[in-house]
């Protein structure tokens, strides 16, 4: 790093510390990010650097292994120190305002296989018909039954699922009516596994005395429904029955089974956006490399000319 570059940078962190009230630990960061950023100028005036010098450093963190997130926030501090070296006077231009930043991936959601969902329900069922358990035991079996056939069948955002009423276990339709994000109503499908454990969830309840309230998964405390965290503890235990790994389980992640299991069979990628209720197509099209596995596969499988590999 040159004299001048460590004198701009100085000045900056100075201006961090006095303007900002920026802490030990982020003006040290900041330090970092800049210094690495002034070595690969090789000594060039920060003021002179050109948007392509800049683009370069960046090709270099690339080539170094540096995630993307990590590669933004050092772009972040060198925008802002050549912002503050234009605003200052002390440069004619800022050349990092044409750059763009690294592309973020979005991350993936964890899903689980079809055949996993399967272990899942399957130890559900067991456990409901498991000889000599109390009848405490066996209505909390069936409510966890009903909990994952209801929400594997609709996909659900678990907050919906919870607060399901009553009269959901006694429909006579094939779907639900529900009342999601910003107050705005959708039909979710509602297979026969689900509306049988919700049937025999409602009978063991009734059986017990309960089952006259206004929830179909009433609290086991205070008035109310069960809550979330409840229903995700006895998720991974439920896991660890089928043999599945808890960590990776959660009521989010049968959500997104759901709506990844229906894009492998086929489903269209709207036609999920409504399920799922969400309001931007853009949201759904993290599912996208689904539909990036089916199209290869019909291809590779259809194509006259494919190879079959």
């Amino acid at each position: 790093m040159s004299r001048l570059g460590r004198q701009r940078l100085n000045a900056f962190l100075d201006m961090l510390a006095a303007e900002r009230g920026a802490a030990r630990n982020t003006l040290d960061a900041y330090e970092r990010d800049i210094a690495d950023y002034l070595e690969f100028l090789a000594g060039k005036a920060p003021g002179d650097a050109t948007a392509d010098e800049i683009r370069g450093w960046l090709a270099d963190l690339a080539a170094r292994g540096l995630k993307a997130s990590s590669a933004a926030r050092r772009l972040s501090a060198v925008r802002q120190f050549h912002r503050f070296l234009y605003t200052e006077g002390l440069a004619g231009s800022d050349p990092s305002a044409a750059i763009s930043g690294p592309r973020l991936g979005r991350p993936l959601p964890k899903v689980v296989t079809v055949g996993d969902v399967d272990r899942l329900l399957e130890a559900a069922r067991a456990a409901c018909e498991r000889e000599g358990i109390t009848k405490p035991v066996r209505l909390k079996a069936l409510r966890m039954r009903c909990l994952v056939e209801m929400l594997y069948a609709t996909g659900l955002r678990v907050s919906e699922l919870i607060a399901l009423p009553l009269s959901a276990a006694t429909t006579r339709e094939r779907f639900l009516i529900v009342r999601g994000k910003g107050d705005k109503e959708r039909l979710v499908p509602l297979n026969d596994a689900a509306r049988q454990a919700a049937r025999d969830w409602l009978e063991a309840m009734k059986d017990a005395g309960q089952g006259d309230g206004r929830w179909l998964f009433p609290s086991e405390g205070e008035s109310g429904h069960l809550t979330r965290q409840v229903f995700a503890r006895d998720l991974k235990s439920l896991a660890g029955a089928a043999g599945l790994s808890a960590a990776a389980l959660s009521p989010h992640v049968l959500r997104h089974a759901f709506a990844s299991h229906l894009l492998q069979n086929g489903a269209d990628l709207r036609v999920v956006q409504e399920l799922l209720g969400h309001a931007d197509i853009a949201t759904t099209q993290i599912y996208t490399h689904v539909l990036d596995e089916r199209l290869k596969s019909m291809v590779r499988d259809l194509h006259p000319l494919s190879d079959g590999e």
